[in-house]
């Protein structure tokens, strides 16, 4: 039974180590999507606002309005039929300014989504990378000889602390900033 438990501990052993042994490419892949998602943001962001916003119809149906009522201001005389062409541009002011109310509620509205669909993402991101770093403190992501970064050692090496070895930290600003650089070429 020793043996048993034994052995399944050491299998266990070895693919905790080959998951610590890929680590780097977790890290890689995660800033990667979280870059990429925020690439896309604007995208997702139109598309909620389109899903979630019925006030565009309503607002041009009163476009709509307007227009008609500005073609049949047009065709009064303001001579002939003064009292008609007053009450009709008393009117399309009124539906002009209601329309303008209207519209300023609605950015108001959509500008608050993005703020909070932004500020869920930024969360997000960070708990993620706050995860890895916790998950990965002691380890080093990878190890390169010391005289590739001899002045920034113990900096590269941070918060690991092995010799040569290449930090959590260190890692995911590398990463962020070449994904980062690759995605805003590609787009």
């Amino acid at each position: 039974m020793r043996l048993l438990i034994r052995g399944t501990q050491t299998k266990v052993t070895k693919v905790v180590a080959k998951m610590a042994g890929c680590s780097w490419f977790l890290v890689l892949g995660s800033v990667f999507l979280c870059n990429l998602f925020k690439t896309l943001l604007p995208s997702i962001f139109s598309f909620l606002s389109k899903v979630l916003q019925k006030d565009a119809e309503h607002e041009r149906h009163m476009r709509a309005e307007i227009q008609e009522m500005k073609k049949e201001h047009n065709s009064v005389s303001m001579m002939d039929e003064f009292a008609r062409y007053a009450r009709l541009e008393r009117k399309i002011n009124k539906m002009t300014d209601k329309l303008k109310t209207h519209v300023k509620s609605r950015t108001a509205q959509q500008a608050k989504m993005k703020w909070v669909v932004n500020i869920i993402f930024y969360i997000l991101q960070a708990a993620l990378m706050i995860s890895l770093i916790w998950k990965y403190y002691a380890d080093p992501v990878t190890v390169i000889p010391n005289k590739w970064i001899s002045p920034l050692e113990w900096l590269v090496a941070f918060p690991s602390g092995v010799a040569g070895g290449v930090g959590i930290t260190c890692w995911l600003v590398v990463c962020n900033k070449v994904v980062s650089i690759g995605l805003y070429s590609i787009s």
